[in-house]
Parts: C-alpha cells; sequence; structure tokens
C-alpha cells in the first residue's frame, strides 16, 4: 500500500477529529433527561399518613442516610395569618420528628416574605444540604414566598449536587412544571387565572402533578389540564404512595396507585387519558411508557 504522505495524513486526521466531535454531541444530547433532572433524584408523594410504607426511610436513605444534611420546608402549611401577619414557625417543632428518626444535622428553612428569601445569608443554608422536604398544605405559599429568588436557585442547586429533593401533597406538587391547584380562593380550583400561581418549581419538568386523588377522588381532575397543555404529563398521587424519579424514569412505592395522565395514549373521544401504576411498577416518561411491572421495590441507590 502506498504510504500517505504528511498533508494527507493531517487532513484525515483531522477530519477523524470533526466526525468524533459531531458523532458525539448528539449522543450526549440524547442521553440528557427531558423530565427528571440532570443529577440528584425526586420523592414525590400523594400526601396523608405515611408510617409504615416506608417512604421517609427511602428519603433519608436516597439522601445518603442519618449522618447527611437535611432541610425541612414548612411554608405550604402558611406563610401568613389573614390579618396579614406572618405564621409563626419554632424550628425544634418543625424539626422534632425528624429528629426521631435519627437525622443529625436537619434544619428548618422558613420566610414568608421574598426579599428575605433573595437574600444569600438565608438561602445558605441549602448550600451543603443532601436532603430537602417540602411539606404540605397550600402550595401558592411555597409560591409566594420563594419563586424567582436566590433560594429558588438554592433548591435547583440540590439537585445539580445530587441531592435529593421529596414532597407531600403540596410539597409534590410545587415540584411538577404547571402548579395544579394553585388558585387561592380554594383548593378545588385546578387551573387559576392568577399569573403567579400558575408555575410549579419545575424539578419534575413537563409535568403537573395532583394530590390524595383516592382520598379526594380527584381521579379526572388532571384531564382537563393536560387537555389544555398536551405537552404536559400528568401524574396524580394516591395518598401513602410514592413515586421516586431518576432521569426520565420513576419507579413506584407506597400502598396504592399512580394516575398517569398521557394526552398521546387517547384515540377515541370516549377514552380516558389516564392509567394506573401500582408500586414496584417503572415508567419512561421520555418514551411514555411502562418498563416494568412489579411488587419488589427498586433497591435504594
Amino acid at each position: 500500500m502506498t504510504a500517505l504522505a504528511g498533508p494527507a495524513r493531517a487532513a484525515i486526521a483531522a477530519a477523524l477529529l470533526v466526525a468524533t466531535a459531531v458523532g458525539a454531541r448528539p449522543a450526549a444530547a440524547q442521553g440528557a433527561p427531558e423530565y427528571g433532572p440532570p443529577a440528584g433524584k425526586l420523592l414525590i408523594v400523594g400526601g396523608g399518613n405515611l408510617e409504615g410504607t416506608g417512604i421517609i426511610e427511602r428519603f433519608i436513605a436516597l439522601a445518603g442516610g442519618p449522618d447527611k444534611r437535611f432541610v425541612i420546608v414548612p411554608t405550604a402549611g402558611g406563610n401568613r395569618r389573614p390579618d396579614g401577619t406572618p405564621v409563626p414557625y419554632v424550628e425544634e417543632q418543625v424539626v422534632a420528628s425528624w429528629k426521631a428518626r435519627g437525622l443529625k444535622n436537619v434544619r428548618m428553612l422558613h420566610t414568608h416574605d421574598p426579599k428575605v428569601a433573595d437574600t444569600e445569608a438565608f438561602a445558605s443554608i441549602l448550600a451543603d444540604a443532601d436532603g430537602v422536604w417540602f411539606v404540605g398544605g397550600r402550595q401558592w405559599n411555597i409560591v409566594d414566598s420563594y419563586a424567582g429568588t436566590r433560594t429558588y436557585t438554592a433548591f435547583h442547586d440540590v439537585l445539580k449536587r445530587g441531592g435529593v429533593i421529596a414532597g407531600s401533597s403540596a410539597g409534590a406538587t410545587i415540584q411538577g412544571a404547571y402548579l395544579v391547584r394553585g388558585a387561592t380562593a380554594g383548593s378545588d380550583i385546578m387551573m387559576t387565572d392568577e399569573p403567579n400561581h400558575q408555575d410549579g418549581f419545575g424539578f419534575l419538568r413537563r409535568s403537573a402533578i395532583d394530590q390524595h386523588i383516592d382520598a379526594r377522588d380527584r381521579w379526572d381532575d388532571l384531564i382537563p389540564v393536560i387537555k389544555r397543555f398536551p405537552n404536559l404529563l400528568g401524574i396524580g398521587l394516591s395518598e401513602g404512595t410514592a413515586i421516586i424519579v431518576e432521569g426520565d424514569r420513576f419507579h413506584v412505592m407506597g400502598r396504592w396507585k399512580v394516575a398517569v395522565h398521557d394526552n398521546t395514549r387517547v384515540t377515541q373521544p370516549w377514552e380516558k387519558s389516564w392509567f394506573v401504576l401500582g408500586p414496584g411498577d417503572v415508567y419512561d416518561m421520555k418514551a411514555r411508557r411502562v418498563v416494568s411491572y412489579g411488587t419488589s421495590p427498586v433497591p435504594n441507590r
């Protein structure tokens, strides 16, 4: 075989480098999740009594165990009274049940004032947090306190570091992209015209999350939401039931069922957009398909 001259070899080498670089970019893009966070995990809980479900224990394990740093956010429980005065929270009361579970480093994060939430001093409590738990209540309280602030950014930074964000009831809904039941007029309103209360915190992108669907007969309530916003995946959670999100997949754990609302699967006008998953089932949100069915929980990772 005739040896290539130096310039020819250089040209071929350069072409190979370009081809390799161009080929690598789509592969990296294909691997990026579209729904879940690129790093970290989410634990999204449908509310109710969680004793005996293993959900809180799983949250602690996912964050790295009881020696890690935890932050509890009770703000959904109320940030202002009807007369406008701040709702008081006592940190020791908020974290008492968590300490009883053996957590050694657990703090409360709360303010009613977004100006406070927008300070580095306030948000710094999240700088080394491994796990964050949003308590239930009304999700618009969380929005009023933290949306658009340094604290909001710090929540997302917890995930970027590989941490865990979790929450129950309102603490589940706030994790979605579209904020259902965000109306200050009442929790029965699914979609509000209040511009400041339509966006969730988007830890789980392209989603709308509802809760208490079994106890409050909310199985169909996400149907109008995904009809109006067909790009969204609707997720309705029963009480005592959770999904654990890693990348574009989640698996179900707990007592009962999860309703997955997928508008792309409806082919006839009489069909409903949702189907149910149970404990141990694994769902791929990007592919919009069930990966596996089962009753065994996915091990901690």
